[in-house]
């Protein structure tokens, strides 16, 4: 038994349902429930659900860990007879892979390590803990005598894909009233069988829904209904549908139209996301209610077929989900291109928090970690992060590499990516550790892995907690470790993306990954201060001196002009510099003070010569936040409102309500945040909201009015209270006005340079 008791099953990989009358002869004073289902679970006691949460429990590497769902059930449980159940599917638990499943692109490697069961069956586990106010206790654990019957969800597939046979649905069942002789005995799964991670209590935040939006019809094209949800969302799908009996009703969820006005599934000629709903008719002229249960949908629109005229669909609503569903910040202005912005990046950012960063809710799902420190500040600025950090760091910690940890390659051998190394994804579904010819490695990324170190950084600045750095120092200490091995012979760091994204494909791989290197050795250094670890420090500092030595020694030269800038490694030929060479030195102090004031002129032109940001996710932040620094605010105002790409306005007048994967009309993926750092500018750079030591006890307030913009207010609800800057502009004049809880220092500067 483990802490929950017996695991307990259908036998079967198919979603399932779970019920077990109890009687409480005594008086309760307080009643909890542990549960977990695996994959997913929905808890019910007494004819209700229980709580408000959605696709419990958070997804995990489930051979690790597993967590369960502490429910406080004292006002839903009485005296006489009770009833518990739960429904239970597959999630990442056992994929289906009926419908849309992700699969690596032709560019790259047969996939030698794919996705793997970590069960042979969906498997449900709950302890009932009944206190009594007579001081006794009891507790109740799954067994044998539990019910289980086959759930009218017939199949779920992670992906968004989930068949209804309305048919087999169980009315009633989670009542006590409920006959369930045809309900056949649960089966105890063997300590051989039984999931093998340790289980934890969930704490990052549930899931929940936080929006409704109601789909309109739009039109009909080639057969097929098509509706509007008018928001590209991450949602539980919810409708009514009637007709006889096998009747079926296909819903086809997209995030855009294709030019004839079809819903379109193909991802930039990519891949097709071939997402479908199926509902099947149990009994004629009904009207049946149908709610997904074990996954959720990704898009704007539907298509909508039907297998007969008899088949009628109504009352189509998408229930947007989200674990960032706790607001800590939110920014209003008289420019309502930034305000569009805003809401742009802040609808993507809650569309892909869902227990894991996803890096888009559509085509991959996956727990991609570089916007865990790129993204950070602007969604801490917007969300409450902290636990939900607190959960990726765990995820990162889990599946750091060991030096016994191996994959295969494709002649069958055993591969050692090594010890130390944090995956590019945490957790990780389906291993892609083989280097891409031509493209570097998508398993072992620096400015991805660097998420336990300097993820750990922003989230430490923000909240203010010690803790996060004592929990997570020896992850960053062997991923340093590991990050020396992979130093070439001329002192960089080169194998992995680089500037993902650059529109120009200058990826600068030497110069992006090499300044993350040093980034996490000086930012160790200030954890082992921190925590007084002076012998640690010393050695980190000592390292990141070697790093820029090195750096500054082969990239650091003067251009034509005689300024100097750093050139791009990976042009020989002449000196080539990009936005995020100049910045990323510029941003982790690397450079020589004499040579500062040359390298900002530098960064400034090639701001100025593309008139945009050209720049990638992983270059991106850094770009905006330099930038800031050094005085070029109206610079980044006409890159971000162009009504072209690259831009983010651009998405707007594309119609797009959620950000785009990359700088172009048609992304891949409709629904990336990974390029939302704008938002930390909306912060620190238009409201000056700068943290001068962790926690936001301290503050400088050094606020930007664009030209553009007559009012503006921001709020951001620190841990140690609320911080408000507002401004206005009067007959030329800018009013400042900053309120702050008392807990708080607060500096403030008034010269509004640009």
């Amino acid at each position: 038994m483990n802490e929950l008791g017996n695991w307990i099953s259908q036998g079967t990989q198919k979603p399932f349902y779970v019920r077990k009358e109890f009687d409480v002869k005594k008086e309760i004073v307080k009643a909890a429930a542990y549960v977990c289902g695996l994959g997913q679970f929905i808890f019910h006691l007494n004819g209700q659900k229980v709580a408000d949460h959605e696709l419990d429990p958070g997804w995990t590497n489930y051979d690790k860990k597993i967590q369960y769902v502490k429910f406080d059930i004292t006002d839903l449980v009485h005296t006489g007879k009770n009833v518990l159940g739960a429904e239970v599917g597959n999630g990442w638990f056992i994929k289906e892979d009926e419908h849309y499943t992700f699969s690596f692109p032709a560019f790259m490697p047969p996939n030698p390590n794919p996705y793997k069961p970590f069960g042979n069956e969906l498997v449900f586990a709950v302890k009932l803990i009944l206190n009594y106010v007579d001081g006794t206790a009891e507790t109740i654990f799954a067994d044998e005598t539990f019910k289980v019957k086959e759930h009218p969800v017939t199949m779920s597939n992670v992906y968004g894909s989930e068949t209804y046979c309305a048919e087999l649905n169980q009315k009633g069942w989670n009542r006590i009233d409920f006959d369930a002789s045809e309900w056949k005995n649960a089966v105890v799964v063997t300590e051989q069988d039984a999931p093998k991670g340790e289980l934890i209590e969930q704490f990052q935040p549930a899931i929940k829904v936080i929006c409704s939006y109601s789909a309109k019809y739009v039109h009909t094209v080639s057969g097929r209904d098509i509706y509007d949800l008018g928001q590209n969302v991450s949602g539980m799908l919810k409708l009514s549908y009637r007709g006889k009996k096998g009747d079926v009703i296909y819903i086809y969820p997209a995030e855009k139209l294709n030019e004839a006005g079809n819903v379109d599934q193909v991802a930039k000629n990519w891949v097709t996301v071939g997402n479908c709903i199926t509902c099947i008719v149990g009994e004629d002229d009904t009207w049946q209610d149908y709610r997904m249960r074990f996954t959720y949908f990704a898009g704007r629109y539907f298509a909508v077929e039907k297998s007969s005229e008899s088949a009628e669909i109504k009352d189509i609503i998408g229930e947007s989900i989200s674990s960032a569903w706790k607001t800590d910040g939110t920014f209003h202005c008289d420019d309502t291109r930034y305000v569009q912005i805003y809401d742009l990046v802040e609808k993507a950012v809650e569309a892909n928090m869902v227990s894991i960063h996803t890096d888009c809710p559509t085509i991959e799902r996956f727990a991609w970690q570089e916007p865990n420190h790129l993204m950070a500040p602007s969604i801490m600025y917007m969300k409450d992060g902290r636990k939900l950090w607190e959960k990726f760091f765990m995820d990162m910690r889990i599946d750091q590499l060991t030096e016994e940890d191996y994959f295969m390659d494709l002649k069958g051998n055993k591969y050692f990516p090594g010890a130390g190394l944090i995956p590019s994804q945490a957790p990780c579904y389906i291993h892609n550790v083989l280097p891409v010819p031509g493209m570097g490695s998508f398993f072992d990324i620096i400015p991805w892995g660097s998420s336990g170190i300097l993820g750990v950084k922003w989230h430490y600045l923000f909240y203010g907690d010690k803790k996060v750095i004592a929990d997570n120092y020896e992850m960053g200490k062997r991923y340093l470790e590991h990050l020396k091995t992979k130093q070439n012979e001329d002192g960089f760091i080169n194998h992995g993306l680089g500037d993902w994204g650059n529109p120009d494909n200058q990826l600068a791989r030497e110069n992006v990954e090499t300044a993350f290197l040093y980034a996490d050795a000086i930012t160790l250094a200030e954890f082992a201060e921190i925590l007084g670890k002076e012998e640690d420090e010393a050695g980190f500092l000592q390292f990141a001196e070697s790093v820029k030595e090195n750096y500054n020694r082969r990239l650091l030269v003067q251009n034509e002009s005689g300024k100097w800038c750093y050139r791009s490694f990976e042009h020989k030929e002449k000196i080539v510099m990009t936005q995020a060479c100049e910045a990323l030195p510029l941003y982790w102090g690397m450079v020589p003070e004499e040579k500062i004031e040359d390298v900002i002129d530098s960064f400034r032109q090639t701001l100025i010569e593309k008139q945009s940001f050209a720049s990638g996710e992983v270059g991106l932040p850094y770009i905006i936040q330099t930038a800031s620094r050094y005085g070029m605010n109206a610079l980044i105002c006409s890159f971000i409102t162009r009504p072209e790409h690259p831009s983010y306005y651009a998405f707007v007048k594309n119609g797009l309500t959620t950000l785009g994967e990359y700088w172009e009309e048609n992304p891949r993926s409709h629904c990336h945040d990974m390029m939302g750092h704008i938002i930390e500018w909306y912060y620190n750079g238009i409201a000056g909201i700068k943290p001068l030591k962790p926690g936001f006890k301290k503050v400088l307030i050094k606020p930007y009015l664009p030209e553009s913009m007559n009012e503006m207010s921001c709020k951001y609800d620190s841990v140690n209270g609320k911080i408000i800057v507002s401004m206005r502009r009067d007959d030329g004049k800018i009013r400042l006005d900053v309120k702050a809880d008392e807990r708080i220092d607060v500096e403030i500067d008034k010269t509004f340079i640009a």
